[in-house]
């Protein structure tokens, strides 16, 4: 190979690389303008839905339209045959969570996909939720800069199994975007790792 094609091969690999972070930061820009909205499905549909969703959108090219679809779930304590075991559940049983811009096109599409009802909203119209809604429910990571904590802070769990518990801050892992709390049970402190959208502050 001569140092022409050699040129020519490094030329075409940066013309590559630059069409690659172009692509990248449009979709990121595009992102930001997202909002989530809500749907209502047949009852246990949930999971059907969101791979009919996800089907949908790599059949039609859409992954910078629609960027997330989600079933919030929850861990919960229950107690059978004496023994106590956490199990998974839907927080919101017959709802999907659908990260999108919103459109003529894509509010079709979605209202004529299989096993959803309609958008919640009033009169069924697609209502976006607040950044505080989504932040109540889960829907986005917390980072540490947002969350805002630093060891020996007070705590509040806001979902999990311990829910509505208090506790101390014992360990904060940004790189695990992990949490460790310290709080009172069984007369004794517990250690417990969560995630940073499962605790808020208490100031």
């Amino acid at each position: 190979m001569s140092k022409e094609d050699i040129n020519n091969v490094n030329q075409s690999e940066q013309e590559l690389n630059r069409e690659e972070v172009v692509e990248e930061t449009a979709k990121v820009s595009r992102e930001e303008l997202a909002q989530w909205y809500v749907v209502h499905t047949y009852s246990t549909h949930e999971k059907a839905v969101k791979q009919s969703l996800e089907s949908m959108i790599d059949n039609n090219n859409l992954q910078d339209e629609i960027f997330e679809i989600a079933i919030p779930t929850k861990e919960e304590m229950v107690e059978k045959d004496g023994k106590r075991k956490v199990v998974e559940r839907k927080k919101f049983p017959s709802y999907v969570f659908i990260k999108m811009i919103l459109s003529d096109k894509i509010l079709y599409i979605v209202r004529n996909t299989k096993g959803i009802t309609g958008f919640v909203g009033p009169q069924g119209k697609a209502l976006p939720l607040t950044n505080e809604e989504v932040k109540k429910m889960g829907l986005e990571k917390v980072t540490i800069e947002e969350l805002n904590v630093k060891v020996g802070d007070n705590v509040r769990i806001v979902s999990g199994p311990l829910e509505s518990f208090l506790g101390v801050v014992d360990n904060v892992s940004s790189e695990k975007e992990k949490i460790r709390v310290m709080v009172q049970m069984f007369g004794r402190e517990t250690p417990i790792d969560l995630d940073f959208n499962q605790v808020e502050v208490i100031n």
